[in-house]
């Protein structure tokens, strides 16, 4: 079976996108998913993402992790609208479906891509304060388990992760792991251990996004919070309500990598 996709990164996070538009991956199984995220024998990336038809709104966003897992992706989701738009099926703004519900977008003039992401309510916020470092605990469309830490004590981003990850609460679902740095106001660096990845990568939206609100919430403010990762440097914007955050918006690049085929 012959593959024709396009590589797509997102602030680092890379992935194989596939046109399903006709449903000729529909039947791409997870062992070939998996073969085509491998980075020493496929194409190599974090995640893979079908394009498909949806019945009511623009496109389906099918995100696969590279262990064939599936979730939401906010980098993914990012690269799948400047995907999408090169397949005509949008201009600048959007709105689609993804495992978590469905989603707006929009592509601004410098190329950058304003995804919507889901309300976050006070209620699914687990904040435990620890001495000097605060941990919180929240679900953007995937589970985030962040800590507040500075840069001279922040430990090895793989091994705090895998033992969070792997620890008895978190063992079964698995959930994502972070470390947010301090840089100045309104502006955090953030690394990220991903579950589905089991690795570090060098960055994840949704991470990005829980870091940016947990921080809103320390700080009982809803100004733009400006995150740095390894592969670059993205924004999140929201809205405080009673209940929580709501018009959250994570914003940054999208760029096409290369086009290719592969057999498999």
């Amino acid at each position: 079976m012959e593959i024709t996709f396009s590589k797509y990164q997102g602030t680092g996070n890379d992935f194989v996108m596939l046109d399903n538009l006709t449903g000729k991956y529909d039947s791409l199984t997870l062992d070939q998913i998996r073969y085509l995220c491998n980075r020493k024998l496929g194409v190599g990336a974090d995640g893979l993402i079908k394009i498909s038809k949806d019945v009511h709104l623009d496109f389906n966003v099918e995100y696969f992790n590279s262990d064939g897992s599936q979730s939401f992706c906010g980098n993914g989701a990012r690269c799948s609208v400047a995907f999408a738009k090169t397949l005509g099926l949008l201009d600048e703004t959007t709105r689609f479906n993804a495992i978590d519900g469905a989603h707006e977008a929009k592509i601004t003039v410098d190329g950058r891509v304003h995804l919507e992401m889901i309300r976050v309510k006070n209620a699914d916020i687990e904040h435990v304060e620890m001495e000097a470092n605060d941990v919180y605990i929240m679900d953007t469309g995937s589970p985030h388990y962040l800590k507040f830490v500075k840069a001279e004590d922040a430990p090895n981003i793989v091994s705090f992760g895998k033992e969070i990850r792997y620890s008895d609460r978190f063992k079964e679902e698995g959930i994502n792991v972070n470390t947010v740095v301090e840089l100045g106001p309104n502006t955090i660096h953030v690394a990220t251990y991903e579950r589905g990845v089991e690795d570090e990568t060098l960055s994840c939206g949704t991470g990005v996004t829980a870091c940016a609100l947990a921080y809103m919430s320390k700080y009982e403010n809803d100004n733009e919070v400006s995150v740095s990762t390894k592969g670059g440097k993205l924004s999140v914007k929201a809205k405080t309500s009673n209940n929580g955050f709501e018009e959250i918006w994570l914003i940054g690049p999208a760029k096409k990598v290369f086009d290719g085929s592969i057999e498999i």
